[in-house]
């Protein structure tokens, strides 16, 4: 007898680095969003999208490397041999698209974007390989005044997201000064180039790694606790020295961070010019005193297509877990001025200045300061306890979805049990029954499981439960919306 051949089962499994989401999380989420869109369309910022997909030479030199092209993101050929990736970020599509549609937009062009991006990177905890990103950006608006609009719009944003003024900061630094730091290492010229974003990359952990992860980092390089190692700029001792005094000159150090960079810098060229850049954005902001905004030149947008001012938001509160750990969020989000991006495409500079919302950062930040993801009230559930009545229950699922309220009607069987058990489950408010009886007499009854779940707890046997039912009652067929509506207000307080 021939062997019986075993069916091949694949293992259900989400990639590594991806996960699934549901419910509670989605719809705080949503509500975020929809908060921090009001916020943008309300600066006259219009909305777009954009594919998941971009050519992969589109996304440009500070992504993906072209020869080697998942090299940081995900990437595919297309039949025609093309290499295509998903978007890294948002900044890069939107580069793309003002340069093919340049000619017909307004300039400045102002549009914001939703959406997940994906990076081919190492997961960790709390780190997937895709995530949302919320950008607003405005394009061919030089600075000052556009970046100070930015500027305070981003901290609109993070308060309209849901966090208290008092318990964020957006820190303001500009690339320019860090130029000017290169400029008092002699690390200029095309030759510097791999040095510079090393050096810029080490700067951008500082608040992560501290002076001596840095120091690290700037020197021969750094170990990190799975093991794995990062090589460092090789810098000498004199040279680390000076990227240490110019990281501790934010404003936990100084009272005046401008002026300890000043001092720093003495009279570097691109020093001089960021100084007054951000200067400017302080006399543009009319109310700047009152804002959550500090000038940090610690902060450095990892990314080397930022060519003028950067912000950075973080957040100020401590939290713990629930094992009481401390938790640090970081960053919640960041940007700054790119007038290179679209000269890519253009062969001329384009100004332009966005920002970048962390989302799940910020959903995170959210769960710890308030309940961030409370379960929504389930569907109020009617029961199918009669095949051949259901457009009757379907009409009663109808008429409390036009009155408001969320509804169903159950469709996995007759099984009066396994409807109730599915009712709890879906977190159901109420359940509507109508069997023959209560057809007979146009009537419906009325099932409060969040009273009865409460009651159930002090009621000792099942005898006295069924002799109660108080929290089941009768009304009228034509009563039913309000009572519903009544019922569901009574177990929301």
């Amino acid at each position: 007898m021939a062997k019986k051949q075993k069916t091949f089962r694949p293992k259900a499994r989400v990639p590594r680095g991806f996960h699934d989401r549901l419910g509670p999380e989605l719809t705080a989420e949503r509500d975020m969003l929809a908060r921090i869109s009001a916020v943008y369309e309300a600066h006259g910022f219009d909305a777009l999208e954009t594919p998941a997909f971009e050519y992969t030479d589109a996304l440009g030199k500070f992504l993906p490397d072209v020869d080697r092209p998942n090299a940081g993101v995900f990437s595919l050929q297309d039949d025609d041999d093309q290499w295509m990736s998903l978007r890294y970020d948002l900044t890069a599509p939107l580069a793309r698209f003002v340069a093919e549609n340049y000619d017909g937009l307004p300039k400045p062009f102002r549009r914001y974007q939703v959406g997940p991006v994906w990076r081919n990177e190492k997961p960790g905890p709390g780190r997937f390989r895709q995530f949302t990103q919320c950008d607003a950006d405005t394009v061919g608006a030089p600075a000052p005044h556009a970046d100070a609009e930015m500027c305070a719009l981003f901290a609109d944003v993070i308060e309209a997201a849901g966090i208290d003024k008092h318990n964020f900061v957006i820190r303001v630094s500009n690339r320019k000064i860090v130029d000017g730091l290169f400029e008092k290492l002699n690390l200029e010229g095309d030759e510097a180039a791999q040095t510079r974003l090393t050096v810029m990359r080490s700067m951008d952990k500082f608040d992560r790694f501290g002076a001596d992860g840095v120091t690290m980092l700037l020197g021969s390089g750094r170990k990190d606790e799975s093991g794995d190692f990062t090589d460092g700029a090789a810098l000498n001792d004199a040279k680390i020295e000076t990227v240490l005094s110019f990281l501790n000159s934010g404003p936990e150090h100084s009272d005046d961070p401008l002026g300890v960079i000043g001092a720093i810098l003495g009279d570097t060229k691109n020093g001089e010019e960021g100084l007054r850049e951000l200067n400017a954005i302080k006399s543009s902001i009319p109310d700047f005193a009152e804002r959550p905004i500090l000038f940090d030149c610690s902060v450095i947008r990892g990314l080397e297509y930022y060519t003028g001012p950067v912000f950075e938001a973080g957040l100020t509160f401590g939290a713990t877990d629930d094992k009481g750990r401390p938790v640090r969020f970081g960053s919640v989000g960041g940007g700054g001025r790119y007038d290179g991006l679209v000269k890519r495409f253009k062969g001329v500079e384009v100004p332009a200045v966005g920002i970048s919302v962390g989302v799940s950062r910020l959903l995170a930040a959210l769960e710890f300061t308030t309940d961030a993801f409370p379960r929504p009230a389930g569907p109020v559930v009617v029961l199918a306890l009669e095949k051949d009545q259901m457009a009757a229950y379907q009409q009663m699922a109808a008429e409390l979805r036009d009155a408001g309220l969320r509804a169903e009607v159950y469709l996995g069987g007759s099984n009066f049990a396994k409807q109730l058990k599915y009712a709890d489950k879906r977190g159901a408010p109420v359940a509507i029954i109508q069997g023959e009886d209560e057809r007979a007499m146009g009537e419906v009854t009325i099932k409060d499981l969040v009273l009865g779940a409460e009651l159930s707890k002090n009621i000792a046997d099942n005898k006295q439960w069924r002799e109660g039912q108080p929290a089941q009652f009768t009304v009228e067929r034509a009563e039913l919306v309000e009572a519903v509506k009544q019922t569901v207000s009574r177990t929301s307080q």
